[in-house]
């Protein structure tokens, strides 16, 4: 894998995600907001970017041309099917076999096997109806989203965030298949590592067709459960 795109590059994930790209040698091009590309000044002359809404299928398309591998956060900005209209731009124009690797929270379930606290779900609850009442963010349209990428035969990986904290990496995070796992617990990832896990993804064929949720690997939870460490590179 040699050139990768990285759908909603200028967010905080998605400057990391180039970061930790870089730093693995692949050539990397972004789309983001044509408000945004400000952002990415630091990496002047070792990206390319593509300004335009990650829901415009014209400009996806050219940017994903060529690219083994696509990075997407799929944000839920607006009431204007923004999460959903991104990820149908990248399952309909990614070349045939890149490997697709979106971002979302644990309120996102693929088999419906996710066991959530009480207070999770009141706090899902409450930030989905704040997020309504404020007309600021679409939660509904993340599990759209999502819901069309499980449909999808393509090689696609839906890393799911616990909770994020800034802070120095701590190495690549566990996962789990279902949210309610104990080694999930701490519900805790460093930003950064929530990014690294992201560019793990694209080389990491098991986890094709897979749902990971993620905690920090020096969680509490992640350090009660050595196998599960483990079982991760470093």
């Amino acid at each position: 894998m040699t050139r990768i795109c990285i759908i909603g590059i200028s967010g905080k994930l998605g400057q990391y995600m180039t970061e930790h790209a870089l730093a693995h040698g692949y050539e990397v091009v972004g789309v983001c907001r044509p408000e945004s590309v400000g952002k990415l000044d630091r990496f002047k002359g070792r990206i390319t970017v593509f300004p335009a809404r990650t829901d415009n299928a014209d400009v996806v398309a050219q940017a994903v041309k060529g690219c083994d591998g696509v990075l997407t956060v799929l944000a839920p900005w607006g009431f204007t099917n923004y999460a959903s209209g991104t990820a149908r731009a990248v399952l309909e124009n990614a070349e045939p076999g890149a490997r697709l690797i979106f971002s979302c929270g644990w309120h996102i379930t693929k088999e419906g096997k996710d066991r959530y606290s009480l207070g999770q779900r009141f706090i899902y609850g409450f930030l989905t109806f704040i997020a309504w009442a404020t007309r600021l963010a679409d939660i509904s349209d993340q599990v759209r989203a999502t819901d069309m990428i499980f449909a999808s035969d393509t090689a696609w990986t839906v890393v799911r965030g616990s909770d994020l904290e800034e802070g120095e990496s701590e190495g690549l995070p566990v996962w789990a298949r279902h949210v309610g796992d104990p080694v999930l617990a701490s519900n805790l990832t460093r930003r950064t590592d929530f990014a690294l896990f992201m560019v793990h993804a694209l080389t990491d064929d098991r986890l094709i067709h897979e749902a990971p949720a993620i905690v920090g690997r020096n969680s509490a939870s992640a350090k009660a459960h050595p196998e599960a460490v483990a079982s991760v590179p470093a």
